[in-house]
């Protein structure tokens, strides 16, 4: 699918996981003789598609230590989503964006950058979606996600309505994510190109479901939000820096409220509903992700001890057992980014680690809240 803005600025649509984009991509190259090519990749998705970069079990550590399980769980769905469409083409996400810069850069064609920091979008999806939306998205992965449906990748391709249905569908099911996935890239993307060199000759290779929205900015050249204001994470409010503080407050408030009154079976009622609360969610958590015994049981002793200190997550200490005692092996992270059905994520021990840190974690913050809704009923 093909878009002239200008002369000197085409858009070509392209499918992530379609031979017949890697095709057109040659094709565009060839004909249209651009001076720059610019792709839809930022700099950390470019060196991976370029170097094959795969995760190792360092990176996959290093995700546990700096809490970015449920992060790295999103990418990785929404991956599996286009791979799944594209198993029958024989190609991966990307393969037509890792083409036109190979192209380029064989041709001495100059290369641009023009999509937003992925980590920068993942976070702010993740900060933009209600709780709601984030348990949808666990419910769906814990669901069956066998889809008989056959996507037709030429209709697709050719056929702006359809993909704007494919596009409502993601935001009906995550407003949040589908603002910052789609609107907010769309704009971004738009902004970029227009900071290149409007004399030289540019082919844009960009998803095909952002068409519609970067021509909409190009032709109109409003712009809701500066490049600068789309690349920063959201402040979280005080309010919300402040709630994992407010459990940890009320349970040493209540203990010491007891100890003045001097009743010494409150003080065993209240660690007794504290423990059980959070080690008994915890350890569910960690069990629906299938992790292994060991975690399971390091996830029902952490999770009272890390709620009430918000700097640590049972979810970190429970992961890291599991990477220990299930250790992936290179195959198993080798596959873990190539994951084609929801239910991967459980058989691959990658990622099972990945859903041990991120369930256990959630587990631990049901388990405070309903520790703390205990006791206060208790009073």
């Amino acid at each position: 699918m093909v878009v002239d803005i200008n002369p000197n600025l085409r858009l070509l649509g392209t499918a992530h996981i379609s031979t017949k984009s890697v095709e057109a991509v040659k094709q565009q190259i060839a004909e249209y003789e651009p001076e720059v090519v610019a792709v839809e990749l930022c700099k950390s998705r470019y060196d991976s598609l370029v170097s094959d970069r795969r995760l190792d079990k360092e990176g996959l550590l290093k995700v546990i230590k700096e809490g970015k399980a449920p992060l790295v769980l999103l990418q990785s769905l929404l991956a599996a989503e286009q791979r799944k469409l594209g198993l029958d083409e024989g190609q991966q996400p990307g393969a037509e964006l890792l083409e036109a810069v190979n192209i380029a850069e064989d041709l001495g064609i100059e290369v641009a950058l023009i999509d937003r920091d992925i980590q920068t979008t993942l976070r702010r999806a993740w900060r933009k979606m209600r709780l709601r939306e984030k348990f949808k998205i666990i419910f769906s992965m814990l669901g069956d996600d066998e889809d008989d449906t056959e996507v037709d990748l030429d209709e697709l391709l050719e056929q702006r309505d359809i993909l704007s249905d494919l596009m409502n569908e993601l935001k009906e099911f995550s407003p949040g994510a589908g603002e910052v996935l789609i609107d907010e890239r769309d704009e971004y993307l738009a902004q970029k190109l227009l900071k290149i060199d409007s004399n030289k000759k540019i082919l844009a290779v960009v998803g095909a479901g952002h068409l519609t929205g970067i021509e909409n900015h190009l032709q109109n050249k409003s712009a809701k939000h500066s490049i600068s204001e789309l690349s920063v994470v959201p402040e979280r409010s005080l309010l919300a820096k402040s709630i994992p503080w407010l459990i940890p407050l009320l349970v040493f408030g209540l203990l010491g409220f007891f100890l003045f009154r001097g009743n010494s079976v409150d003080i065993v009622d209240l660690f007794t509903v504290w423990t059980l609360a959070n080690a008994i969610l915890a350890a569910i958590g960690c069990i629906i992700a299938r992790g292994h015994i060991l975690s399971v049981l390091t996830a029902a002793l952490a999770s009272p001890i890390t709620s009430l200190n918000p700097t640590l997550a049972a979810g970190w200490f429970a992961g890291y057992v599991q990477l220990k005692v299930a250790e992936p092996t290179a195959e198993d992270l080798q596959e873990f980014l190539k994951l084609e059905s929801y239910g991967s994520f459980w058989t691959n021990k990658a990622g099972r680690v990945l859903l041990v840190t991120a369930l256990t974690n959630l587990g631990s913050m049901l388990g405070a809240w309903v520790a703390a809704a205990g006791l206060i009923g208790g009073i």
